[in-house]
């Protein structure tokens, strides 16, 4: 039996990082909402996503009824 497992913190983790040294740094100045979007951006999308996918189901339930 083989097992899968990810090693590493990933691209968007090494980017996260990035951001944050360069922010610590004083490099950039952005907000930290935007240092800290690839550590949570990708889930808020994986959830917009559904709450459109969930809104189109509800609509086409009430107009194709």
């Amino acid at each position: 039996m083989s097992e899968s497992s990810s090693n590493g913190i990933g691209a968007m983790g090494l980017l996260g990082c990035i951001f944050v040294v360069l922010k610590l740094t004083g490099v950039i100045a952005w907000s930290w909402w935007w240092v800290t979007a690839p550590f949570w951006g990708g889930s808020v999308l994986v959830i917009a996503v559904v709450f459109v996918i969930l809104l189109v189901a509800a609509l086409a339930a009430v107009f194709l009824k």
